[in-house]
C-alpha cells in the first residue's frame, strides 16, 4: 500500500486531537498532515494541505463541525469527512452530510481501525485488494528462497522483540515486517487484534472463555495454547464472530 492517506484532526481540546493523531498514525499508509483546533481553522487547513480525509469534532465554539463539514463541501477538491464526538445525537445529521463515519469519544482503537478501512476502500486502487484476496497468500523469505504460504492457514501472528511471528499448523515463521504494517495488507482477510501485540485468524477460532479482569482467553482449533484477549477488544471480537 504505497498511497499515503493525508490526514488533518479537528478538535478545539488538545488533549483530544493529539489521541485521534496517535492512534491514526498506528496505522500504516495515513499520514497526519496538520490539526486544527475551530471550524474556521479547519477550512483553511483543508485548502492549504489537500488533504483527503478530515477528523472532525462537533461541537467546536463559533462554527462547529457540522457547518465547517457544509462549507467544506463547496471547495474544489472536497475531503472525506469522518465526525469525532462525545454526542451521538448528531449522526444522523453526520450521515445526511455523506461522512465516511462517526467516531465517539472516548476513542476506540478498534473502531478506528474499521473506521480507517472504510476510508482505504473509498480511496485506494480496489484492484490491490482484489489481487491479494485473489492470491490468497503471503510471501516469506527464508534462505535466500520465497515461500508463500496460504491465508487461510495461518492461525495467529505475535510481535516478539524486533521480529513478528506466523503461526501456521506446520511450521513457525519470523518476519521482518511489523505487526501494524502486516495487519494492514490483510484487512481484506478474516484477521483481528486481540492484543496489542498479537492478531488472529477468526476462521480457526475454537472457543472463547472469561479470564479476569473482564479479559478472555481464546482457543484456536488444532492449537493447545491460549491466547489473551485484552478487555478492550472483548466485545468487537464476539460482534466479529457471532452471526
Amino acid at each position: 500500500m504505497n498511497r499515503m492517506i493525508k490526514v488533518v484532526v479537528v478538535d478545539d481540546e488538545r488533549y483530544a486531537r493529539e489521541e485521534l493523531t496517535y492512534l491514526l498514525e498506528q496505522h500504516t499508509g495515513i499520514d497526519v498532515v496538520g490539526e486544527a483546533d475551530s471550524g474556521e481553522s479547519a477550512i483553511m487547513k483543508a485548502i492549504q494541505l489537500q488533504p483527503d480525509v478530515l477528523f472532525l469534532d462537533v461541537e467546536m465554539p463559533k462554527l462547529n463541525g457540522m457547518e465547517a463539514a457544509k462549507a467544506l463541501m463547496e471547495l474544489k477538491k472536497v475531503p472525506l469527512i469522518v465526525f469525532a464526538t462525545a454526542y451521538p445525537q448528531f449522526a444522523a445529521e453526520a450521515f445526511r452530510i455523506n461522512a465516511v463515519d462517526y467516531l465517539l469519544k472516548p476513542y476506540d482503537e478498534e473502531q478506528v481501525k474499521q473506521t480507517i478501512i472504510r476510508i482505504q476502500d473509498k480511496l485506494l486502487p480496489k484492484e490491490n485488494l482484489e489481487t491479494i484476496s485473489r492470491l490468497g497468500k503471503l510471501a516469506i523469505e527464508m534462505d535466500g528462497e520465497i515461500e508463500y504460504i496460504p491465508i487461510r492457514d495461518i492461525f495467529y501472528m505475535y510481535r516478539d522483540e524486533k521480529v513478528t511471528k506466523v503461526i501456521t499448523a506446520k511450521q513457525e515463521y519470523d518476519l521482518r515486517t511489523s505487526l501494524k504494517e502486516l495487519e494492514s495488507k490483510l484487512t481484506p482477510f478474516s484477521f483481528f487484534r486481540i492484543h496489542k501485540g498479537y492478531i488472529v485468524n477468526l476462521l480457526h477460532v475454537k472457543k472463547l472463555t472469561p479470564w479476569f479482569n473482564g479479559a478472555y482467553q481464546l482457543e484456536l482449533e488444532g492449537r493447545s495454547e491460549k491466547l489473551s484477549v485484552s478487555r478492550n477488544y472483548v466485545r468487537d471480537l464476539r460482534q466479529q464472530l457471532e452471526v
